[in-house]
């Protein structure tokens, strides 16, 4: 399948319960589209705290006290990533009192990942950048406990394999170095059963908040498979 190039800039969130495969539609709409970029909470944090930041030194002192990271300090760091890119003013700040006006250029489309999880931290990124498509991936709950019941990873490398629709080459050992697959330990089918609860209390009025702005798009699927192909098709219709 070609790549498709953007006519606008795109500022997307992909919202999905854990094990929907967010991570597989953040990649396969960057292959498709290669003006898209992806920016991961998760990521620039471990960065941060890695390269020792100021923001970094701070935010390792407070997750090991045990504590979360506060929202606008995460806000800050996404801050200073569309700065670095300059797709927002450089002198925007988190205390701003009105949205940045972001720049409308194809190359400053981006897939926010990890963040907001709540309607507050919602509330807290549209007072500073506001987005302009959140995608509600649908896969039912019992599709999703099967996927995790299938899956296996090689730890040391972090690759996943899935017995059912992306299988080791020999049966429980990893394709590239041969050692043996183990499964995680919190793939047990309770741990996710209560996982999935917490994401639809949480989930629920930050949906609801999107849909009050007109920006909120929901798709339905069994598999990644079904997904990005309508994903890829609304997409087009909005930005390419």
């Amino acid at each position: 399948m070609g790549t498709k190039e953007l006519r606008r800039a795109a500022r997307i969130i992909l919202v999905g319960a854990p094990g929907v495969g967010k991570g597989t539609q953040a990649e396969r709409m960057m292959k498709r589209f290669p003006q898209l970029s992806a920016v991961s909470s998760g990521d620039l944090l471990r960065g941060n705290v890695n390269n020792r930041t100021a923001l970094g030194v701070k935010a390792e002192s407070i997750m090991k006290a045990g504590n979360l990271v506060p929202d606008d300090m995460i806000l800050k760091l996404i801050l200073n990533e569309l700065k670095s890119k300059r797709w927002v003013p450089s002198q925007t700040s988190v205390s701003d009192a009105l949205p940045t006006q972001p720049s409308d250029d194809p190359s400053a489309s981006f897939i926010l990942d990890g963040f907001p999880r709540t309607a507050r931290q919602a509330a807290r990124l549209d007072a500073l950048i506001p987005v302009n498509l959140v995608v509600n991936l649908l896969t039912p709950v019992d599709i999703i406990l099967s996927r995790i019941a299938s899956r296996w990873v090689h730890a040391p490398s972090g690759r996943v394999y899935n017995t059912d629709f992306n299988a080791p080459r020999v049966w429980g050992k990893d394709d590239v170095t041969g050692e043996p697959l183990t499964k995680r330990q919190d793939d047990d089918e309770e741990t996710w059963k209560q996982r999935l609860r917490k994401f639809d209390e949480t989930s629920k009025p930050l949906l609801e908040q999107y849909e009050r702005k007109g920006i909120l798009w929901t798709v339905k699927g069994n598999s990644s498979d079904e997904i990005s192909p309508q994903l890829f098709q609304e997409f087009e219709r909005r930005f390419a």
